[in-house]
């Protein structure tokens, strides 16, 4: 049973007539009458009475009348769906990124992103860049936001230990330390941080182990003030007073908070956008990927981002 010979049954059923269907759905009258009588030798009966000037359904054809309008109805509902997700006037698309992100750059892509694609439904995870990886492997994201320490573009899904090709480096980010108190002077070394108790994030944050090896590095162990908070957490217990902390550049510009950054080498980190292997990427997931880069470059050529911070691409 084809789908064609489906859409030629109902022509004659609503007509009543083999040549008015046969118009109605622009073929031969031939060609439609050889494709009923082939649907009928697969069925093994009869869908039509047909006598001189008058086409009636059999009883046969009565039953298959509402079973064809729903394949065909069906049928046609999924090509449309199909277009409309290839046209991205619908579908979904699952983005990851650290807390961080989630803050800082996230939101304003996802606002372009929505502009342009309001029918498509967006899904965001926050968690560590080695959660998102695995979330990437077991297919439960289209893209990760994900954060690369020293030594490379692909170092932060290396040290996953996941094979994972499709990875790009974005930008690299100034890290910067936020208080509640105007800065005392333009920079500050990491050195200086000695004594000073800091506001901590949680264990397995990336700017925890950035912040730890840079103190570790200048040959001390920071002490804390309060440790164990999200993002949201710490930039509140630094406006509360409880003690500065060390964010990324692109946090701090939009805290509120008094920035300084740091002198000498400095700390940064490198963001890097990346895909799973094995399937290719949806419409969706491209589209968003497309409106980060374009959004990064805008954000480039108008001066806004934060010191330090520059693009890779």
């Amino acid at each position: 049973m084809q789908l064609q010979q489906l859409r030629y049954f109902l022509a004659v059923a609503d007509t009543c007539h083999f040549t008015r269907a046969a118009e109605a759905v622009r073929v031969a009258q031939p060609s439609l009458s050889q494709q009923i009588r082939s649907l009928e030798r697969e069925l093994g009966a009869e869908l039509f009475h047909r006598t001189r000037g008058n086409i009636a359904l059999t009883d046969a054809g009565d039953a298959l009348l509402p079973l064809a309008r729903r394949i065909v109805a069906d049928t046609e509902s999924a090509r449309l769906a199909v277009q409309e997700t290839v046209q991205l006037r619908r579908g979904r698309v699952r983005l990851g990124a650290p807390p961080s992100l989630c803050t800082s750059l996230v939101p304003d892509v996802l606002r372009a992103f929505r502009d342009r694609h309001p029918g498509v439904a967006m899904v965001i995870r926050e968690g560590g860049s080695r959660d998102l990886v695995g979330l990437l492997e077991a297919g439960e994201l289209d893209l990760a936001l994900v954060i690369a320490p020293a030594g490379g573009e692909r170092a932060g899904l290396e040290r996953t230990g996941a094979e994972q090709p499709g990875v790009t480096g974005l930008l690299h980010e100034e890290l910067v330390l936020v208080s509640a108190e105007p800065a005392e002077r333009a920079k500050v070394r990491v050195a200086e941080l000695e004594g000073r108790p800091l506001v901590m994030f949680r264990e397995g944050y990336d700017l925890r182990e950035a912040t730890l090896a840079a103190c570790r590095e200048a040959g001390f162990e920071p002490e804390f003030a309060v440790e164990g908070g999200e993002m949201d957490a710490v930039l509140g217990f630094v406006r509360a007073g409880l003690g500065p902390a060390v964010v990324p550049g692109m946090v701090a510009a939009r805290s509120g908070l008094a920035v300084t950054p740091f002198a000498g080498p400095g700390l940064g980190r490198t963001i890097a956008i990346a895909h799973g292997h094995g399937l290719p990427p949806t419409r969706a997931a491209e589209a968003l990927h497309a409106t980060l880069l374009a959004h990064l470059h805008d954000a480039a050529r108008a001066g806004e981002l934060p010191p330090g911070t520059r693009l890779l691409l």
